[in-house]
């Protein structure tokens, strides 16, 4: 924005049209998204970003004169109204815009409650989502205002602002319950070669679908029901293809997502199938293995999840793409979840490695990735491009001797291709040998 302001002759005018409403595949997605959030939650929903906003238009406003913004609806109200404000006064605090919308909209006894909430949901999007204990203390601060100002119950902004506080925790009690169900699959799944491979699946399959029988939080999956109904009444707003209408699956149906698997029980059903269908019990141990210890590959050896904030810890890049969705299936993919989010190029970080061992980098992703390690570019031993196939380098020992690996990758000309079949990059290892 700068540049195109600096190359623009001084005569002409320079009006910014922000994109306001759009958490992922847009001009200002959030930041570390948690994947839960970004597969259930996706590209359309309440959110009320006040302080990313108004820092937003602090960084891009001296290069602009003016705005109209981007908005698709009524679910980024709040930020319609940091950005409108802020564009009258750069120098408003933010919280006294959030306090003025809580007393405009709701009343000026909930103004400071008002504000203090908003800015509780914009936390909630931060970090991990299972780490960030912040979503149970949003929760029980806007129940309690819920439960002490239900003239405002028909109010549309006040529907909207509780939707966010049910649905986040309801996601975070889902995720934590289903990822525990995962691990506990995963070891039925590594004692395949002494229960018997069928045996073994059979057990993980059954535990890791329990997800679907038994929900964590019956109550809080039906208010949102309830409050997605009561949205639809007061304004209009389709949280659901089927039930009210939305135009699009990616369109703020966050209430044909509100149970998407948090785990990968569809992917695991679907690769226990291919791995029943082996005539060599061999072959069907070796895959189990590989499954059971995806994300657990033993001592001395890494794993990251590219595009997720809580298992990605030597991931140092925060690009555009780095919760970004690929967007299959209309959003109900059966792929496993975190070759569902990608980077295009991942910036990798490793330390306290073991001289003189030696290790092997494995990718999984699509397309191309073109690896280099400590700025020298590795040829790859084993090179597949299909989604979800593997590619292998192997570490010269003269990069590992001082313990520390830098991994990067350069990014590979296809402009002449739609961002649907680019490269992407999804998984990485390190592994020890």
């Amino acid at each position: 924005m700068a540049e195109t302001r600096f190359r623009l002759p001084k005569k002409y005018q320079h009006r910014e049209y922000p994109d306001i409403t759009h958490n992922v595949r847009c001009e200002f997605p959030v930041r570390g998204w948690d994947q839960a959030y970004a597969l259930t939650l996706g590209r359309e929903a309440s959110n009320p970003r006040p302080y990313a906003f108004a820092e937003i238009h602090q960084t891009y406003a001296p290069f602009t004169d003016g705005f109209v913004s981007y908005s698709d609806g009524c679910h980024d109200d709040v930020n319609k109204v940091i950005w409108s404000m802020r564009a009258w006064d750069p120098q408003l605090d933010v919280r006294e815009i959030l306090e003025d919308y809580g007393s405009f909209f709701f009343n000026k006894t909930v103004a400071g409650a008002t504000a203090d909430g908003i800015a509780a949901l914009e936390n909630n999007w931060k970090g991990p989502l299972v780490q960030n204990g912040g979503v149970e203390a949003t929760f029980a601060f806007w129940k309690n205002l819920e439960t002490a100002n239900l003239t405002l119950k028909g109010n549309w902004r006040w529907q909207m602002l509780l939707l966010r506080a049910y649905y986040d925790t309801y996601t975070k009690r889902r995720l934590t319950y289903e990822q525990s169900l995962e691990k506990q699959a995963n070891a039925l799944l590594s004692e395949a070669h002494k229960t018997g491979a069928e045996k073994a699946m059979e057990a993980a399959l059954e535990t890791v679908n329990k997800a679907d029988k038994v929900n964590i939080a019956p109550e809080l999956r039906q208010k949102i029901e309830q409050l997605c109904a009561d949205l639809f009444a007061s304004v209009g707003l389709q949280t659901s293809v089927p039930k009210y209408q939305a135009k699009g699956y990616e369109r703020g149906a966050v209430l044909d997502f509100v149970d998407y698997p948090l785990n990968n029980r569809w992917w695991l059903a679907d690769e226990l199938k291919k791995i029943s269908a082996l005539t060599s019990n061999e072959a069907k141990l070796l895959r189990l293995k590989t499954i059971s210890t995806w994300e657990n590959p033993g001592p001395g050896s890494f794993y990251d999840d590219v595009s997720s904030v809580a298992k990605g810890p030597r991931v140092k890049t925060v690009s555009e793409d780095a919760t970004d969705v690929a967007w299959w299936q209309e959003g109900f993919s059966r792929m496993r979840l975190s070759s569902q989010l990608f980077q295009k190029c991942p910036e990798l970080v490793y330390d306290n490695l073991q001289p003189g061992a030696r290790y092997i980098l494995r990718v999984v992703g699509e397309g191309e990735a073109l690896l280099r390690v400590d700025n020298y570019r590795l040829q790859p031993t084993v090179y597949n491009r299909e989604t979800e196939s593997v590619k292998e380098w192997i570490v010269p020992l003269s990069l590992t001797q001082d313990g520390k690996l830098h991994v990067t990758f350069d990014e590979p000309e296809e402009s002449h291709l739609n961002w649907r079949k680019q490269s992407k990059i999804s998984d990485v290892w390190l592994l020890k040998q």
